[in-house]
């Protein structure tokens, strides 16, 4: 029922059109013909903006307007400006303005993407707040993924965006991996191609809302322990290994026509025996993914100010080892004049062909037209809000954050917990400015008026973790909520700050604990004394509702997990609970 009512909603952009080119040649040869080397060369090149409409003569919009209207780049991508530790979401309406704007400045449409692996809410407030990728594993249901695909396209088409850079197709197999973690579907590489391919044909299942999907991090970023935004990571499997692990969510996305791969900032051996990152590797990118894997499609770097490429290269020189290695679309560099310029040059002297350079743009330019960016490239900003904001996208996101709950660990029965005794409640929040765990303590407070709960942040003093540990003396059980997931350059999935102490002060107390684990599933390693366990692998507002729900016995526990915890958890357990009788 969901899937059909969801089918039914009218996310579908309006937009205006624009007076076709005359008929007679391809649009594609028309406007190649009026491209200059140096615009083909920066047709290859995405710019980031941050959502955040700046004002005409702010140094901001000067950059972007440059970097259209001068270097004439081909496309823009979306990030979010981080401001005292909090990351700073873009506003629909906003934004949608923004990229009109933009739009009018370019000589020839751009393509708009965004890493929309939560669907919109990766980046935007004013949208449903889907779960990460690893609930929708535990929730293991390829319908509930479709409904997620479908619905991630249409808000990116209404808000104007063409090309989104999911789903996550990495097999977490590292439970010390700091960047990927909860974004990815799972540990199995037949669970994350199934919901890979699930995903491709939601998002395909509406012509009227055609988006660019992308699969990354090419050939795998699930096993290494190392953040690529801060150097270059090794996965140091077989060639057989990775054949069977790391490789079989990207044959499935090619087998459902994904249209782009992003490569990884990160060295396989086995793969190219040069120390270089894949995207530099004409070994993985030319000779694995076009010819072994048959992919035509368009390959975009990640982001190549990233350290694992950027402490190698500069800007220009990355740039053309890219292009020499196979890939079409230049994301983020540290300079884009300087990526254009040595291209340029590269093209120039001959170390790169005129028609190798061509054959990128033609692809880019050929995504444009099968966007439709040649007839129509701005969004109708009325009714915006209310296209977004869906009671079915957010049913989706609620079903799977609730049926993503996974109970690993129940010693003496502990789940679901009693609200008539005497509970105290800890929300451990990501730092000091975070809004993550506000809702969930004050949520908390309603559900259990008798119980203790203290919102804390890693830097408190020593004294005072001490002091709240004390606390738990007169409670009948602790429970621990921890907000800990991947994040681009914090280089650890461990609890930070002084927690990990207080935690084991918690145990110390002979008190049974129990740890909700919002984000990181693997934590349960580091506290194996803790008598209960529960994991939401998510930290959006969905599953903190879902948790509280399930804690208290107000809805059933069925989630199983996607990952295995090595030592504790095997892959797919799960202790199943049913929702207790109202009384």
């Amino acid at each position: 029922m969901l899937l059909a009512v969801l089918c039914l909603a009218l996310l579908c952009p309006v937009v205006y059109a624009a007076a076709p080119p005359p008929a007679g040649k391809t649009i594609v040869d028309q406007w190649m013909k009026q491209l200059t080397l140096a615009e083909k060369a920066a047709q290859l090149v995405f710019v980031p903006i941050y959502g955040d409409n700046p004002h005409p003569r702010s140094k901001a919009w000067r950059a972007t307007r440059s970097a259209i209207t001068d270097l004439k780049a081909g496309g823009l991508i979306l990030l979010n400006r981080v401001r005292g530790g909090v990351v700073q979401r873009a506003e629909p309406y906003q934004t949608a303005a923004f990229l009109n704007r933009v739009q009018k400045l370019s000589k020839l449409p751009l393509l708009i993407g965004g890493d929309f692996e939560r669907g919109a809410s990766m980046r935007f407030n004013g949208v449903p707040q889907y779960p990460h990728l690893m609930a929708f594993g535990a929730a293991n249901d390829p319908a509930l993924t479709r409904a997620f695909g479908l619905a991630t396209a249409r808000e990116a088409r209404a808000l104007g965006f063409h090309w989104v850079y999911a789903p996550v197709s990495d097999v977490n197999n590292n439970p010390d991996n700091p960047i990927i973690n909860i974004r990815s579907f799972g540990e199995s590489p037949q669970l994350v191609a199934a919901h890979v391919e699930a995903f491709i044909q939601g998002a395909r299942s509406d012509p009227a809302n055609r988006v660019l999907l992308t699969v990354k991090h090419f050939p795998g970023h699930g096993d290494t322990a190392t953040d690529s935004h801060l150097g270059l990571g090794v996965v140091s499997a077989s060639k057989e290994r990775l054949e069977q692990v790391e490789l079989t969510p990207f044959r499935a996305a090619i087998a459902a026509g994904v249209d782009s791969v992003m490569t990884a900032h990160l060295s396989v051996p086995a793969l190219e025996p040069e120390p270089i990152p894949a995207t530099v590797s004409k070994n993985i990118i030319t000779g694995l993914l076009k010819e072994s894997l048959g992919f035509k499609g368009i390959i975009s770097t990640d982001a190549m100010d990233m350290q694992g490429l950027a402490k190698l290269y500069p800007p220009g020189e990355a740039a053309v080892r890219a292009l020499e290695a196979g890939v079409d679309v230049l994301l983020v560099p540290a300079d884009a004049r300087a990526a254009v310029n040595a291209v340029v040059e590269a093209v120039r002297t001959k170390r790169i062909p005129r028609a190798r350079l061509e054959e990128s743009v033609r692809k880019v330019l050929a995504a444009k037209v099968s966007m439709g960016l040649h007839r129509r490239r701005l969004v109708n900003l009325e009714g915006l809000g209310e296209s977004l904001d869906s009671p079915e996208e957010n049913d989706i996101a609620a079903s799977a954050a609730a049926r993503a709950i996974t109970l690993v660990k129940n010693d003496g029965g502990l789940i679901p917990l009693d609200k008539a005794a005497r509970g105290c409640f800890f929300v451990l929040s990501g730092n000091r400015f975070s809004t993550q765990g506000r809702d969930l303590t004050e949520s908390l407070r309603a559900a259990a008026p008798n119980a203790m709960v203290a919102l804390l942040d890693p830097l408190l003093p020593a004294e005072t973790f001490k002091e709240h540990a004390g606390t738990a003396e007169p409670c009948s059980y602790a429970a621990v909520f921890t907000f800990v997931a991947a994040a681009a350059y914090q280089g650890s999935v461990s609890l930070p700050g002084g927690y990990p102490g207080f935690v084991e002060s918690l145990i110390a107390t002979g008190k049974p604990v129990a740890m909700i684990s919002m984000g990181n599933p693997y934590l349960l390693r580091a506290f194996p004394k803790v008598s209960a366990y529960v994991a939401a692998f998510s930290t959006a507002a969905p599953s903190e509702q879902a948790v509280l729900k399930a804690l208290f016995g107000e809805a059933p526990v069925s989630g199983k997990l996607p990952v295995s915890i090595p030592g504790i958890a095997g892959l797919g357990f799960g202790i199943v609970l049913e929702q207790k009788p109202v009384q």
